[in-house]
């Protein structure tokens, strides 16, 4: 069953399912302009997702060769998988961020071997024990899921009006979750006529119910030490200020009170960053600090594609505490352990 949903005002969207995954789906928003359908993201590049999006535009009374240009938030499979197929069915072009396109690219072109060696290398450091590293070093010959994504063809630009003819759809970079994540403010009067400015299509950045994943996203030949977590509540804060009529998130349903949705985000960082710190009161590697944190399931329950994500968040909330001198690394330790100040 295709499920879509019409926001007035020329704005439709298709959910799409995610293979596997609790999310369930990806909501891509489908925007008329002058030129034909606009879309916000694509989804999961799986065949039942392909035939849910087709189906789902036929629904929104359009068709996949009459897109005329796709936006994408972010470079994540289940925003950005299904982009070369819309392309190649209708000759659409497909933006994304500088910072995110580069992380295609470097996944175009980079062997497996590189990615897990590097993987291995990285969960080693960060005290992992070496039964989970294990796997990673003789994973040879194995590809990598989502190692080939569509190179985008056109570059957002944050703070300039995309090409929508008859619309304005300006890009507001919003980095944290990826690097280069953007939210896309429609500036235009709310169908409703609720009160704000415009609509916010949020991407992952600001979703109703859920706090988004903030890890790494590094080059391996690049030693620049970023802060993620800190860009992210920077983000969050602009987008506060924005103070946008309604989110049209990625994920879940629309809401209202975008303002209030970034204080509670910006109190949930608050309080996990000083939980996080008191259990800093005694040296930790990244790995230790993310079996103590609060995940949504008991440490042993989390499989093991997750610890690595759940170990990447946990060096992300290291980098806040360390760049705020709230703690610091041990010196001489081996892997690296982190102490509060």
């Amino acid at each position: 069953m295709v499920t879509t949903f019409d926001h007035g005002g020329g704005v439709r969207s298709v959910a799409v399912p995610i293979p596997d995954n609790p999310l369930g789906h990806t909501l891509v928003y489908v925007v008329d302009t002058d030129r034909g359908p606009v879309l916000v993201d694509t989804g999961w590049d799986d065949p039942a997702s392909w035939d849910t999006l087709v189906a789902g535009l036929t629904a929104c009374g359009t068709a996949v060769p009459e897109v005329y240009g796709v936006v994408i938030t972010h470079h994540h499979p289940d925003h950005h998988g299904l982009s070369a197929r819309v392309r190649e069915a209708s000759g659409a072009w497909v933006a994304m961020h500088a910072a995110d396109a580069a992380i295609v690219r470097r996944a175009r072109g980079t062997r497996p071997e590189r990615w897990f060696t590097y993987m291995a290398a990285k969960l080693t450091a960060a005290g992992a024990p070496e039964q989970h590293v294990a796997p990673l070093r003789t994973a040879r010959g194995r590809r990598l899921p989502g190692l080939s994504p569509a190179l985008p063809d056109r570059e957002i630009v944050p703070g300039e009006l995309l090409d929508l003819p008859g619309r304005r759809l300006r890009a507001i970079w919003t980095p944290g979750h990826t690097p280069g994540h953007v939210c896309l403010h429609l500036e235009e009067e709310h169908p409703a006529q609720l009160p704000g400015h415009g609509r916010l299509f949020s991407g992952d950045h600001l979703l109703p119910r859920i706090t988004p994943h903030i890890g790494l996203y590094e080059d391996p030949d690049d030693a620049t030490v970023t802060d993620p977590l800190g860009d992210y509540l920077d983000s969050l804060e602009r987008i506060g200020r924005l103070a946008p009529a309604e989110v049209l998130p990625a994920h879940q349903h629309t809401f209202t009170d975008a303002s209030g949705r970034v204080r509670e985000l910006l109190d949930h960082h608050e309080e996990r960053l000083a939980g996080l710190l008191a259990l800093l009161a005694e040296p930790l590697t990244p790995w230790q600090l993310a079996e103590r944190m609060e995940w949504n399931r008991p440490w042993a329950e989390i499989p093991y594609g997750s610890r690595n994500i759940a170990v990447s968040e946990a060096e992300s909330h290291l980098r806040r505490l360390v760049k705020q001198g709230l703690a610091e690394p041990v010196t001489g330790s081996e892997p690296v352990a982190y102490v509060a100040v």
